[in-house]
């Protein structure tokens, strides 16, 4: 099968190329550097099948491009969806398929990673000593042990997550709108949102983005949470309203965020731009907080998760070519 596959970097035509060798397929790839948007659409014309990751767009007006074109399956490499229009998919028979789930313990690791960074201000102390400042001033932090860590999110990331938690002898509530087992196992206690705003020392958010948690975390919810809470978002950027983060950090409500999203970041990540100004004056404030710290959407990055992304999505193609259904579907039920 001919595959249009967008926002392409050097590590997909790695990981993609070898999944498609490996499973003796002889899918023909066209690797594409630009994201997928309404101009550049037209460039998948022919292609039964287009790739496409998080950042690319997939609404309405490009699903009618992409149909007019011949395509008939977009397999995400991703797990979130947020950016597919899947009703318009399914009125102009489009199957969309995806990554379900990949490595839970790459975000799960990078999230906790995040965690003691800015509690032992790791990232600080490293500029310190390269500029040969061995000051311990303003890098005080506090032990982990007996504090209470709030997940948001409960699905196998938030599993990872509590798992890992727990091992630092933390206390872990949750809120889920289904609730697993295996959380309550692990010493977890679900919670409504307000008493997890509460009690919380860390919040750490591991839901998809839909309308109803869309700005989840907004000025009422930091309200809400303790003075100087810890908030984690490795999920998607517009969980967290900026602006109200912001006001947040200022005031000294909030006393510590780490983002590897963010809900302007189509525009930045993924690309080298050091030698341009950035022109999101949102993002930029963000930069100047010394208790903010920020990676480009990287939680997904490890050889063990570009492995399993690149073999379902090549499984997903396989499937669909052999009898017309991918091994992950989405349905259009998924928005009700």
């Amino acid at each position: 099968m001919k595959v249009a596959i967008f926002s392409t970097k050097p590590y997909d035509r790695t990981f993609l190329t070898a999944a498609n060798d490996a499973a003796l397929n002889r899918h023909e790839f066209l690797f594409l550097e630009p994201r997928l948007s309404r101009d550049t659409a037209p460039l998948a014309r022919g292609f039964m099948a287009v790739c496409a990751f998080v950042n690319d767009m997939l609404d309405r007006p490009v699903l009618e491009i992409l149909a007019a074109g011949g395509t008939k399956l977009v397999a995400l490499r991703c797990a979130g969806f947020n950016n597919v229009d899947l009703a318009a998919a399914h009125e102009l028979g489009i199957t969309v398929a995806r990554v379900p789930g990949y490595s839970p313990e790459a975000v799960a690791e990078h999230t906790v990673a995040l965690i003691l960074s800015l509690n032992r201000n790791v990232h600080r102390a490293y500029a310190r000593v390269r500029e040969g400042n061995f000051a311990l001033d303003g890098l005080l932090g506090f032990d982990l042990k007996g504090r209470t860590v709030g997940i948001v999110g409960t699905g196998s990331i938030g599993i990872c997550v509590a798992r890992i938690m727990s091992g630092f002898g933390c206390r872990v509530l949750g809120f889920d709108p289904r609730q697993d087992t295996e959380f309550i196992r692990l010493g977890g206690r679900y919670v409504d949102l307000d008493e997890l705003w509460r009690q919380s020392d860390i919040v750490t958010l591991h839901c998809p983005l839909n309308p109803q948690t869309r700005h989840l975390i907004d000025a009422a919810a930091i309200r809400a949470m303790k003075t100087g809470v810890m908030i984690i978002n490795t999920g998607r950027g517009a969980l967290v309203e900026t602006r109200a983060l912001i006001r947040g950090l200022k005031s000294g409500k909030v006393g510590y965020v780490g983002l590897d999203v963010y809900e302007e970041e189509s525009d930045l990540f993924f690309e080298n731009l050091s030698e341009q100004i950035i022109q999101d004056d949102i993002f930029a404030r963000l930069l100047t907080f010394p208790n903010v710290l920020i990676t480009g959407h990287q939680a997904f990055f490890t050889q063990d998760a570009l492995t399993a992304i690149a073999e379902t999505t090549i499984e997903n193609i396989s499937q669909f070519e052999l009898d017309g259904r991918p091994a992950h579907p989405l349905s259009v039920e998924l928005l009700a």
